[in-house]
């Protein structure tokens, strides 16, 4: 098309279904932005880590697990867009110098709200004393969620700390989690980072 966007994958009007003051198309004629997110683990009362889940704005049966993060706005350095993204979605509040990495840098092409779109992450990580998130927890286990957008709350379903083995019999039992390499990754992670930042590249 003459604004460049791909016509099979994306429909005309996606600017109403994505943020355009975060999504900008790209050279594939997809909406693509920069993201940061968070590898958050704690070792105690058991290993686990941070996860929500979210669905298919048009299938509330095609739903996910993921790791807390979103867009980095213009200006913003991955680090400060991890932290602030941590901070809104779940009311944990961090230092910059608390993340390591980024441990990963992850391509994905994905469906979200009927647009095919691409996201470019990095991904850090932060191992947390249970004390660090006792205030943001709610009786249900449920984090809190109060800094959560319009879109945020349609289409995420909770926020809370799944045990690493719940992770991996979730991942073993056909729940989709991003990225796929997660559960062994969150493993690795809470034995210490290596140094090495992970390259995945993952197309739906």
């Amino acid at each position: 098309t003459e604004d460049g966007r791909d016509p099979v994958r994306v429909p005309e009007n996606w600017r109403e279904l994505l943020d355009p003051t975060e999504w900008r198309l790209n050279a594939e004629g997809l909406p693509a932005r920069r993201a940061a997110r968070v590898i958050a683990l704690r070792r105690e009362p058991e290993p686990a880590i941070l996860l929500v889940t979210g669905h298919d704005f048009g299938d509330s049966d095609h739903w996910w697990a993921f790791t807390p993060g979103g867009g980095i706005m213009p200006g913003e350095e991955p680090r400060e867009a991890a932290v602030r993204e941590m901070r809104e979605e779940t009311g944990v509040v961090l230092a910059p110098a608390e993340l390591v990495g980024p441990v990963v840098r992850r391509s994905s092409r994905f469906v979200f709200n009927l647009v095919t779109a691409r996201q470019n992450e990095e991904m850090f990580l932060v191992v947390l004393d249970p004390h660090r998130t006792e205030a943001s927890e709610g009786a249900d286990g449920e984090m809190d969620r109060s800094g959560w957008t319009d879109l945020e709350q349609e289409v995420l379903d909770s926020l809370r700390w799944w045990r690493l083995d719940e992770l991996e019999d979730a991942a073993a039992n056909g729940t989709t989690v991003y990225p796929e390499a997660l559960p062994g990754l969150a493993r690795e992670l809470l034995r210490g980072w290596d140094g090495v930042v992970r390259e995945i590249l993952e197309e739906d």
